[in-house]
């Protein structure tokens, strides 16, 4: 399988699932088009990583992946700098907000994608708090501006639904998605276990 991510959070966790796997970054455009909603952005986005990847793979399996944190139907991106997480950071601050992760497997010309979605509470945060938070350099390559399972931890006071959705992977949900293209994951865990 290839994996059309860079990202050392998504790498983690299909480690720890033991599947073998090769890196290709798709390098496509992660901004949302006039008139998406959060969710119908992340599933095009996770959609375009996969074909772009396939395209230069012919008959091998991509998975890709897009994270989008939404605070009352606004989509929080990556932060370009410390001023930007700050006052991302300052929004969520207090209030309960949506991460969607959507995941897309591809073949070829053949893709199928899912969208699993989590809520996160984040803990009333002053800005000595938030101030030490972005002075850590963790927030700046984060979707919403933090990471739960890194020293973001610290700002989130609840998640309701699966962690790995708001880490970037929901690993919960990828039999789903390999049995849509016709594949078995469980043989292939199977298989790299002996």
């Amino acid at each position: 399988m290839i994996l059309a991510s860079a990202s050392p959070r998504r790498r983690r966790l299909l480690d720890r699932l033991g599947i073998p796997y090769r890196i290709d970054p798709a390098g496509v455009e992660e901004s949302p088009r006039s008139g998406e909603t959060a969710l119908t952005f992340c599933e095009r986005a996770a959609r375009d990583k996969a074909l772009t990847v396939a395209a230069r793979h012919a008959g091998e399996a991509v998975l890709a992946a897009d994270t989008v944190v939404a605070l009352g139907g606004r989509t929080l991106g990556k932060p370009k700098n410390a001023a930007e997480a700050r006052s991302t950071l300052r929004r969520l601050a207090g209030k309960e907000h949506q991460v969607h992760t959507a995941i897309a497997l591809a073949r070829d010309h053949t893709i199928v994608s899912l969208v699993d979605t989590s809520r996160v509470v984040m803990a009333p945060l002053d800005d000595r708090l938030i101030t030490w938070y972005v002075a850590t350099g963790e927030p700046m390559d984060k979707a919403g501006a933090y990471a739960v399972q890194g020293l973001g931890g610290l700002l989130v006071a609840s998640v309701t639904g699966h962690p790995h959705t708001v880490v970037g992977l929901p690993i919960h949900r990828l039999p789903e998605l390999f049995a849509a293209l016709g594949l078995d994951l469980l043989r292939s865990l199977e298989t790299h276990a002996r």
